[in-house]
């Protein structure tokens, strides 16, 4: 993956999944065989830094990195608790380093990439494109796709509301088998909420290794001893008595409906999460990443004009009242998603999930959930 030439066609700023997918789908398609790609990143990306998890009736073109699937999920609320059949789908674990792997073997084998560790800085448009400057160098391009998120985008502005999907997640090794193996813990919300969104989440890999995440859908985060000290009380709640650590994992993730895309301009886009392709409402990345993805190659075939590519489709109306709601009422979270599950075919919840829905299966998942916030963030966004 080599040029020597500081100009191409494309650049892309992060080499996570948003960056990779998009390189990835660009040297796939004959369409772009004479586009140059330089990708930029400050790691190397040789380390499991992370784990992603999507539901799918097709696995077939991820099934090769695939690390596990679970057929059925538990849902549990306070007063709903349930073990769901996926049916036609599967619930599926993608490693980060497998990803990375896969990804840069499909890049390497190409002659249009060249993939740079250098740290990003800042990036200055000109008349004929966009000229990024990194710790190392100055590189030019005539379309650059950046999927870093500046901190005060967000922060700048108070018209959307912001939650966070913040966790820590431990992967243990415990004494006792406590763990089903083939049954992945979606939500569990049988834990305290302390005024917030909070749930377990349980990847059990055998019955006796799991990864154990402690999340909440929340505006603020929490001292890193809090997030372990109820990952401590899980564990012991399920029974296990001795277990090791053997790896650990944190993230935190905007929720927002805020329009990403009106910071993209001719030759500049914002992908992944800086674009607005992670699910608002839930904080789903994988699967959006990829409905995303395939549209950014079908309009780049059309159109040269970035600021043209358009995501307001009526799942941005849906996550604005979602999050509307619990952003006044936190708390309500639980019973949210209980009601959802507890009322809907899983089938039309990952449809609706995935923005794949029809507008009579939306309506029937809206209206199966608690009616008077929902008509209160009606009224207060109209």
């Amino acid at each position: 993956m080599q040029n020597t030439s500081l100009d191409y066609d494309y650049i892309i700023l992060g080499a996570g999944l948003s960056g990779l997918m998009l390189a990835k789908a660009v040297v796939s398609d004959l369409y772009f065989k004479d586009k140059s790609i330089l990708i930029l990143d400050k790691s190397d990306k040789n380390t499991n830094d992370r784990t992603w998890c999507f539901w799918s009736e097709n696995t077939q073109d991820w099934d090769a990195i695939i690390s596990k699937k679970w057929e059925s999920i538990l849902f549990k609320g306070e007063i709903f608790k349930a073990e769901i059949p996926l049916k036609n789908y599967s619930y599926n674990k993608i490693e980060g380093i497998d990803f990375y792997e896969s990804v840069f073997k499909t890049l390497s084998a190409s002659k249009q990439v060249t993939f740079k560790t250098e740290a990003f800085q800042n990036l200055t448009e000109t008349e004929n494109g966009v000229e990024v400057t990194t710790s190392q160098s100055t590189y030019k391009a005539t379309k650059v796709f950046s999927s870093i998120l500046p901190p005060e985008r967000l922060k700048n502005q108070t018209q959307f509301p912001v939650l966070q999907q913040h966790f820590i997640g431990w992967e243990v090794r415990t004494q006792e088998h406590v763990f089903e193996p083939e049954v992945a813990t979606f939500m569990d919300f049988s834990i305290a909420q302390r005024g917030n969104t909070r749930f377990m989440y349980v990847l059990p890999t055998a019955s006796n290794k799991a990864l154990v995440e402690y999340t909440l859908f929340s505006e603020h985060l929490l001292p890193d001893a809090e997030y372990e000290a109820a990952i401590e009380d899980y564990m012991e709640a399920l029974g296990a008595s001795e277990y090791e650590i053997t790896a650990t994992e944190n993230g935190c993730i905007p929720m927002t409906a805020y329009p990403f895309e009106q910071h993209n301009t001719k030759n500049l886009m914002h992908i992944g999460t800086a674009g607005g392709w992670t699910r608002g409402s839930t904080g789903f990345t994988f699967s959006y990443t990829l409905k995303r993805t395939a549209e950014l190659v079908a309009f780049l075939k059309q159109e040269t004009n970035l600021s043209k590519f358009n995501i307001n489709d009526r799942y941005r109306w849906y996550d604005k009242l979602f999050l509307d709601v619990l952003y006044r009422k936190n708390e309500q979270g639980a019973a949210l998603f209980t009601q959802m599950f507890k009322k809907n075919d899983i089938a039309k919840i990952f449809r609706f999930l995935d923005g794949t829905s029809s507008l009579k299966e939306d309506l029937e998942i809206i209206w199966s959930l608690p009616k008077q916030e929902f008509i209160k963030s009606f009224f207060h966004l109209k």
